[in-house]
């Protein structure tokens, strides 16, 4: 969890050949709260610094003697070898702004700037930065675990489930530790690994007081090789997804980096999906199972179909949202296909026209409703038979 006293204490370094403009912005900075600001002339120097530094912000000027902003950055790319590189841009020139983000930049601000708005930006960009950084330590933390449980393969019986226990532990602390409470929405959502850890994972963002965002994915395979393929794709749309972010631009841009580092055959279903307090929104759907909405004014049930690729299977694809709607009353319920093959005693599959039927006989009641008579229809249903595949799903209810 990223504090304002942790975006306060974030290290800054601002990088300006004129002494006038750096004793500016530091001491807006300052007189704004943050402790650790830093400054440079040298733009000859930054990449150095930023190695031994490791700054979470760098305040780039582009006009300047020796290297310029845009060199700068190409060294700076090679520091932080495809990590997620913290410039903010500063710019008088409109026609530098494009090639700067293409650079690598994450955001500009144009020059004369005003004081509120380089605030605003500087926060926004220390707040993805830290976000990033905490993601790598959690998957880091993931991957040790792992590693430390293939080596204990010989150990006693009691000491291998304490490791898978505290593996799933690790898991389950990338999932909200609290559903969101969301303006006009109610939210529930259910998540069952068929081992210690899986592959399914949802999340929420708040993208600003107008629209929030939510996700249920599903990666391939089970066990530990899906949780770490899972966490991946967690930690880049948590770095990626922030207020004025298009959703198309992100999986497309995650789905280039699942081609180049997952393993052959892997890949990930996804549905994600923005609203606003007026329940109008937008989805895109990748390779996942249907999304239905219960319609409170007709009690009828409409499909949200899939209409995208997979992520991580083909680098020609492409994803496009699609416009949708919530109205007052009104149910989404999103699931990975883990809940339609739950099997009984018999080998018969729970299936999606069973799903169907309970959705359309309880949508009226509401979400909690939906997910009480799922989670006992499953229960019933399977009779105490093991899960073949990760079950998990999501309940989302405009009340107003």
């Amino acid at each position: 969890m990223i504090t304002p006293t942790d975006i306060l204490k974030a290290k800054i370094l601002i990088v300006d050949d004129k002494d006038a403009n750096v004793k500016l912005i530091e001491g807006m900075l300052r007189v704004a709260g943050y402790t650790a600001v830093h400054s440079t002339t040298e733009s000859n120097a930054v990449c150095g610094l930023h190695d031994e530094n490791h700054y979470d912000l760098i305040l780039l000027d582009l006009l300047m003697p020796g290297l310029d902003g845009f060199q700068v950055m190409e060294g700076l790319n090679q520091v932080e070898e495809g990590g997620y590189l913290p410039v903010l841009v500063i710019t008088a020139q409109p026609d530098h702004k494009l090639r700067a983000l293409n650079a690598g930049a994450k955001d500009f601000v144009s020059k004369p700037f005003e004081l509120p708005e380089l605030l605003a930006r500087v926060r926004n960009i220390l707040e993805v930065r830290l976000l990033h950084l905490e993601t790598i330590r959690t998957a880091e933390l993931l991957l040790k675990t792992v590693r430390e449980l293939e080596a204990s393969r010989e150990t006693v019986r009691l000491k291998t489930e304490q490791e898978y226990l505290l593996a799933r532990k690790t898991q389950e602390s990338l999932l909200p530790h609290h559903l969101p409470q969301l303006e006009n929405y109610r939210i529930h959502a259910y998540n069952n690994a068929t081992r210690f850890v899986g592959g399914d994972f949802y999340d929420f963002q708040q993208l600003g007081a107008a629209e929030w965002m939510g996700v249920l994915a599903d990666a391939s395979g089970k066990g530990m090789s899906a949780a770490l393929l899972s966490s991946m794709v967690l930690g880049a749309l948590c770095m990626e997804f922030r207020p004025g972010t298009e959703p198309h631009e992100v999986l497309n841009r995650l789905n280039q980096i699942l081609c180049k580092k997952s393993l052959p055959n892997q890949f990930v279903t996804l549905f994600l999906f923005l609203l606003n307090p007026a329940g109008v929104g937008q989805f895109i759907s990748a390779g996942h199972t249907p999304t239905y909405v219960f319609r409170a004014a007709t009690r009828k049930l409409e499909e949200l179909v899939s209409d995208g690729y997979m992520l991580g299977m083909f680098d020609f694809a492409t994803y496009r949202p699609r416009r949708f709607h919530l109205e007052k009353g009104d149910v989404l319920i999103a699931y990975t296909d883990g809940l339609t093959k739950a099997e009984n005693q018999k080998g018969e599959a729970f299936g999606a026209e069973r799903l169907m039927e309970i959705i359309e006989l309880e949508g009226a009641a509401g979400s909690l409703a939906v997910e009480r008579a799922l989670l006992t229809s499953l229960d019933s249903f399977t009779d105490g038979m093991p899960q073949p595949d990760d079950i998990t799903f999501l309940v989302v209810e405009k009340f107003q």
